[in-house]
């Protein structure tokens, strides 16, 4: 049996970690002890481990809990069920990187029609692409000195 820090220290997270997964139904200590310190088992110890390598590979709480109630009753799921959530994160992620390359894009473009140069602000092109229309962005027609 572990205690919490124990745990805790083998996983090289802090005692609040499992705390919060057990408040969010992820990680349920074995037992308390007669002093009331959880205490948790080997079994305890690989649910964990596998919580913090499904967070790694960036599931969120509620994917990891879909995935230890499939891990929990692996005979009454399919691994069909498993895909769902995998694929279903994939395609989250994928949609985020679009949204990041749109992003960067977007700043790239506002960065290059832009001088950076020490002139007033006034006439800056990025506050006046977002001020008006992002998408047409044109570079600086006032003088710009670099310092």
């Amino acid at each position: 049996m572990y205690r919490i820090g124990e745990l805790a220290n083998d996983f090289k997270v802090k005692s609040d970690t499992l705390r919060f997964y057990e408040k969010h139904g992820l990680l349920t200590p074995s037992k308390r002890s007669d002093s009331g310190y959880r205490l948790y088992t080997e079994q305890d110890k690989k649910t964990l481990s596998f919580i913090l390598r499904a967070k790694t590979v960036g599931f969120s709480l509620a994917d990891i809990h879909e995935l230890l109630s499939i891990e929990v009753d692996k005979d009454n799921n399919a691994c069909a069920d498993v895909k769902i959530v995998v694929d279903a994160k994939l395609e989250e992620v994928e949609r985020r990187i679009a949204e990041l390359n749109h992003f960067q894009q977007s700043l790239k473009q506002l960065s290059d029609a832009c001088c950076g140069g020490p002139g007033s602000a006034a006439q800056c092109t990025i506050l006046e692409a977002l001020e008006s229309d992002v998408h047409n962005v044109q570079p600086e027609h006032h003088h710009c000195l670099k310092e």
